[in-house]
């Protein structure tokens, strides 16, 4: 065998046996501490989440009244209005995304 190949071949068979060794004497990772003031909702939660939830539903049908009934809704639904927004500009408008914002903002 070829010094270099032997070298490749020890050197995979102990890396195994290294990072366990080195799992075994890690410290526990801390927890990580959720963010105190974290809303509920977003623009980034799936359509179909909020739809889902009494004050989601609300907070959107007072912007969106009737969104369920959209003929595309159904292929839509799993993506957020962040998303939704570039391929629908015209309905999903800077000016709508806020009130969205803002009502899902106030959802605790």
């Amino acid at each position: 065998m070829k010094p270099a190949l032997f070298l490749l071949s020890a050197a995979c068979l102990t890396m195994p046996l290294a990072a366990q060794d080195h799992a075994n004497h890690a410290a526990p990772a801390a927890p990580a501490a959720a963010p105190a003031t974290a809303a509920k909702f977003s623009l980034d939660t799936p359509v179909e989440t909020l739809m889902a939830d009494a004050k989601g539903k609300a907070a959107v049908d007072a912007v969106l009244p009737g969104i369920e009934a959209h003929p595309s809704y159904e292929m839509a639904k799993a993506m957020s209005f962040n998303q939704l927004a570039a391929m629908a500009p015209t309905l999903l408008t800077p000016e709508v995304l806020g009130k969205l914002k803002t009502n899902l903002d106030a959802i605790k």
